[in-house]
């Protein structure tokens, strides 16, 4: 009974600690006034070119490093099962992967180990890595 009575004080302390903690409506901290929030937006200003001039941004390698995507060896699954190449084009570093039926009946491939790859786009060579890359396949046992 003693236990009974000492958990339940302790989660009544919880209780009131977690509900004093919220305050009320009109001293919150947590709110943004209202004012402040307004005169702060009327301040903004977009930076001009003389503020941004020299800054690392600005300077063509950055750009040519910013823009740049990675390229890698995007191999030829087509014979593969699908779900083999799609592991394969993840491990050449290739992550944007679709796949399709390549019967043309738009069905879903659910367990991609019984499709067999037919063709790839883009075909195999080197890509940039965010490159999509889609899988043509059919059902194990079809023909492409």
């Amino acid at each position: 009974m003693n236990i009974r009575t000492t958990a339940a004080a302790l989660a009544a302390a919880v209780l009131l600690t977690l509900t004093a903690c919220e305050g009320s409506d009109t001293t919150s901290s947590s709110k943004p006034d209202a004012s402040a929030q307004d005169t702060n937006d009327q301040t903004k200003q977009e930076p001009t070119p003389a503020d941004t001039a020299g800054t690392d941004a600005d300077t063509p390698d950055a750009e040519a490093d910013a823009g740049a995507a990675e390229s890698a060896e995007l191999p030829n699954v087509v014979g593969q099962d699908l779900q083999a190449a799609q592991d394969a084009a993840q491990a050449a570093g290739f992550y944007v992967l679709d796949d399709q039926d390549a019967s043309g009946q738009k069905r879903l491939q659910v367990f991609d180990r019984n499709w067999t790859v037919c063709s790839q786009e883009p075909e195999a060579g080197t890509h940039p890595t965010d490159t999509p890359v889609t899988l043509f396949a059919v059902k194990d046992g079809e023909s492409c």
